[in-house]
């Protein structure tokens, strides 16, 4: 097993990503033959209701990890939500699931994803940069999620 300082997470929910601010969080690759990833997180419990819902829905969430360095790409997982657990003014969430494919190159898939919108020059920097901090799903990962 090798485990990682989660530094962030998002879920995505419909076309939007929604954070989760975290107060710590680990992530632990299992390296069993199931290749399953364990993510467990510790934040405010004003975000309960919507673990609690999720976990009876049994619902299947794509979660987006930086993991390690603020700098790293977000890490694409598919995991389910495994418990909540009310400790103090907080609560601990523990999320099941694989890691999607090989991290991605994001600036890399980004970058081709503008140019093929028609964007160049000027227009196509300020996008890129503007697109870089606020890590839209790229068009890629939704036709994955559809097949």
């Amino acid at each position: 097993m090798k485990s990682f300082k989660m530094l962030s997470v998002g879920i995505v929910t419909e076309d939007s990503m929604q954070d989760f601010p975290l107060i710590d969080g680990i992530i632990i690759n299992q390296e069993n033959s199931h290749r399953l990833w364990v993510l467990e997180m510790f934040i405010d419990q004003v975000h309960q209701s919507t673990f609690e819902k999720w976990m009876a829905d049994e619902a299947l969430l794509e979660a987006k990890v930086v993991i390690s360095y603020p700098e790293n790409d977000p890490a694409p997982f598919r995991v389910a939500v495994e418990s909540v657990k009310q400790i103090g003014t907080n609560i601990s969430v523990l999320l099941k699931g694989r890691l999607k494919r090989a991290r991605s190159q994001y600036a890399e898939q980004l970058l081709e994803e503008l140019i093929g919108e028609g964007l160049a020059g000027n227009d196509l920097l300020r996008r890129f940069e503007s697109d870089m901090r606020s890590r839209p799903r790229l068009k890629r990962d939704k036709e994955e999620e559809n097949e």
